[in-house]
């Protein structure tokens, strides 16, 4: 793109602004140029230096044709009226939204995978769980048999120290008592 005069450019967009505004609003270079900002409002004027698209101003004031500004590095200048808008370029955009992209794509694969992470260790403790419950319900089951089937053998102990206890008192009794006879005297 051949370079143009900034005063030839002023003219074919008509020498006229807006009035300054006095509050700070953030305006973008548009498209893909390069501009030269100026010590005053017109061509006569010393440059400052050039910016390009997608620089980052703080507008100050508008006058006839030119814009005051403030860049981020709080150089202070103007620039003919007309190219700078109230967004970003669509450039600049497109680059923000490919970065978002990139980084909610990268997200979005780390999620995955923590989410197929924990199907897997949900699945495991699930099987784990159910084995579980299993065995406690066998551990459950033999207690309450341990539990009504342990009585049994107090009482058989029981009954058999009965009998025995009898019969020895029976054999006892029998060995070491005489009868008695009645035998007459005399």
């Amino acid at each position: 793109m051949p370079r143009r005069p900034v005063w030839l450019i002023a003219i074919a967009l008509g020498i006229g602004g807006l009035p300054g505004t006095g509050t700070a609003e953030r305006a973008w270079v548009k498209d893909e140029v390069r501009l030269n900002i100026r010590a005053g409002p017109g061509v006569e004027f010393k440059i400052h230096r050039a910016v390009k698209t997608g620089d980052s101003f703080e507008v100050l004031s508008r006058t006839e044709g030119w814009t005051e500004v403030r860049g981020r590095d709080a150089l202070q200048g103007w620039i003919p009226a007309g190219y700078l808008q109230a967004e970003a370029p669509a450039r600049i955009r497109l680059e923000r939204h490919e970065a978002d992209t990139a980084k909610l794509r990268s997200d979005h694969s780390r999620v995955s995978t923590e989410v197929e992470t924990l199907r897997t260790e949900n699945r495991e403790l699930s099987q784990t769980s159910t084995a579980l419950q299993s065995r406690l319900e066998t551990i459950e089951k033999e207690n309450t048999e341990l539990r009504a089937g342990a009585r049994w053998p107090e009482w058989i102990t029981g009954a058999s120290i009965l009998v025995v206890g009898g019969l020895l008192g029976i054999i006892v009794h029998a060995t070491t008592t005489r009868r008695q006879t009645r035998r007459i005297r005399l």
